[in-house]
């Protein structure tokens, strides 16, 4: 039996959800969050490899599809550190709304490369929950054009970056999971990830650790919800739909993790009205992308 593509979307955006404000609890380097997130996560992946047996599919890699799916790795791996940086510099809102720009990214160049050119609906509904997002971080936006002396506009232009290396990212995985098993791929992704990072520690020399208990359980939480139960579960998706529909679930992380975050005491960081606007517009957009899709599919 085979989980509907849209319901295991449904939890990718629950699990991607929490990114954000737990980063935000994060008081560790952006790398540091990176690489111990990973690391839990590859502790799981492991575990599944084996369980199932698809670590033997890396036997048929053709050494265009590693270097393919490394490339994959390295993306994944300056997304987060791009986006980890913007959460301390922003405010998460508008952190995830420019970060789920995304899909407009994966769009382009799945037209050009994949051949998977949206709908027009798809297209309606995309620039619709884009507009959305620039409503979202709009406050922050204002605060001036110079990011040395404007920390929010670099944060913003941090996750506009991860945005960038997170499309390409899940292009790739749109190609590579034709052939490949999820725990195959994501296992050969996230350890290229990690190994990226780990990379980035040493040759600026962030220490790793030790890392006190309460650090250890957002590492941990990030691992098993936005990267197992999000990342994961997107990647899943990415062998049954496009690149650039798969994406559209990130339109809807502004909400949730702009919720999560004035909901948690220790963030409180509560919505102002263009917040509020601006998700329901991303929603809105949301909603006629996926139904489009869902009609065609039909």
């Amino acid at each position: 039996m085979r989980f509907s593509p849209f319901w295991v979307l449904a939890f990718a955006l629950l699990g991607i959800s929490f990114a954000g404000p737990l980063v935000r609890l994060s008081h560790a380097d952006p790398v540091v969050i990176a690489i111990w997130r990973l690391g839990f996560s590859l502790v799981i992946v492991a575990g599944f490899l084996f369980a199932t047996g698809e670590w033997r599919e890396w036997r048929k890699l053709s050494a265009s599809q590693f270097g393919l799916a490394v490339t994959g790795g390295i993306f994944l791996a300056l997304h987060f550190w791009a986006w980890n940086a913007s959460i301390h510099l922003t405010t998460i809102a508008a952190s995830v709304s420019l970060v789920s720009l995304q899909p407009a990214v994966v769009a382009g160049i799945s037209a050009l490369l994949l051949r998977e050119s949206p709908t027009s609906r798809q297209l309606v509904g995309i620039a619709i929950a884009i507009a959305g997002a620039f409503v979202i971080a709009a406050p922050d936006l204002a605060g001036g054009w110079a990011p040395s002396g404007n920390q929010s506009l670099l944060g913003n232009l941090l996750a506009a970056s991860a945005a960038v290396t997170a499309a390409l990212y899940y292009t790739i995985g749109r190609h590579l999971r034709a052939s490949f098993s999820i725990w195959a791929y994501v296992g050969i992704v996230y350890a290229a990830a990690f190994v990226t990072l780990l990379v980035i520690a040493f040759t600026r020399s962030i220490p790793l650790g030790p890392q006190p208990p309460n650090e250890l359980l957002i590492f941990a939480g990030l691992a098993l919800g936005p990267m197992l139960l999000g990342h994961t579960g997107m990647n899943w998706a990415l062998k049954f739909l496009p690149a650039y529909v798969v994406n559209l679930t990130v339109l809807g992380e502004p909400v949730g993790a702009t919720l999560l975050g004035a909901l948690i005491p220790a963030i409180r960081q509560i919505p102002p009205l263009t917040t509020l606007v601006g998700g329901a517009i991303v929603l809105g957009g949301v909603i006629i992308a996926a139904s489009s899709e869902s009609r065609a599919r039909r």
